[in-house]
């Protein structure tokens, strides 16, 4: 991911994609363990689902060191990480391993473990979420539908397109390996956060009144994108400040606490600024940008319920 080829950024292959509920790997509550990381935003995706969901009892998570070194991520005792105590690994590439001997592919974060199998279920960020969101309905304390049926159309849409000028969009710009690849990631990339700015407009989410899956992919980046990316990758010819729609959103739901629970700014800063040693060669850690996420916003008055009215669909509304 940091050295890439050719005349531009290309992301790593995905190489497990295997799904929850058929024969090979059952819908089971306690079976399954996501392996994540607060700093990565692929990551933080499948926790954001999780706790909306309330799979905290179903679903097991272990949280890696934000610093990755020359072997990858890590578990090690820290801030907000520790050892995997159910895996029992000391590195996220001996899962990779386990699942498949002599393994030298992309390791990354998020997986989906079997801990009865003790193999890799996936690694593909998009399928995890999904499946955290369909496949364990019967064992969820919360009542909530990310997905919902009525709405998936407008939502793959949307993720489309975020996923490709903004998700990847970033790194795009980060990891170019030309002037003429930077300048097309960045014009694309605030080219489709105009477009959302326009669309926040008049609707409180993304699809209308309800958080759904679109809004959780398009919310990690934003979460970034002042505190890390505006420096990091150079994505620097707007702040997410200077869009008022944009930022508002992005605050309403950092008050959710699936949000801010799970968003640990000290994890995303060390891991950005350290480990991509090719980008911050002497690997300081600035102090800022601090942005205020619980600074005030008037987006309820956006939602067809008004102030108050439910922000996440139940089930029984798809």
């Amino acid at each position: 991911m940091t050295a890439p080829k050719g005349r531009t950024f290309e992301r790593p292959t995905y190489p497990f994609q295997e799904r929850v509920g058929g024969e090979r790997f059952p819908a089971e509550p306690g079976r399954y363990r996501v392996y994540a990381s607060y700093a990565c935003p692929w990551a933080q995706r499948s926790l954001i689902v999780r706790r909306l969901k309330g799979l905290e009892k179903a679903v097991s998570v272990a949280i890696v060191d934000p610093v990755r070194d020359g072997r990858g991520w890590a578990f090690r005792e820290g801030p907000g990480h520790g050892p995997d105590e159910v895996g029992g690994f000391a590195l996220l590439r001996e899962l990779y391993e386990a699942t498949e001997p002599g393994y030298d592919g992309h390791i990354s974060v998020p997986v989906l473990w079997d801990t009865a199998t003790r193999r890799i279920v996936s690694n593909h960020f998009p399928d995890i979420t999904l499946d955290l969101n369909a496949r364990f309905n019967a064992w969820a304390e919360h009542d909530v539908e990310l997905y919902p049926e009525h709405a998936r159309a407008e939502i793959d849409r949307l993720n489309e397109r975020v996923y490709a000028a903004i998700n990847n969009g970033v790194y795009k710009c980060g990891f170019a390996p030309s002037q003429e690849a930077y300048d097309s990631a960045v014009a694309e990339l605030f080219a489709a956060l105009d477009e959302l700015e326009e669309l926040l407009a008049d609707r409180r989410f993304l699809t209308g009144d309800f958080v759904t899956e679109a809004d959780i992919r398009l919310w990690v980046t934003l979460a970034r994108f002042d505190t890390v990316y505006f420096t990091h990758f150079k994505t620097n010819l707007r702040r997410l400040a200077d869009y008022p729609n944009l930022w508002g959103y992005t605050r309403d739901l950092y008050t959710l606490p699936a949000f801010r629970e799970t968003t640990d700014f000290d994890h995303i800063r060390r891991h950005y600024y350290v480990t991509h040693g090719n980008l911050n060669p002497r690997r300081i850690v600035p102090v800022g940008p601090r942005p205020d996420f619980d600074a005030p916003h008037d987006r309820a008055r956006l939602s067809g319920g008004g102030p108050g009215a439910p922000v996440l669909s139940p089930r029984s509304g798809t």
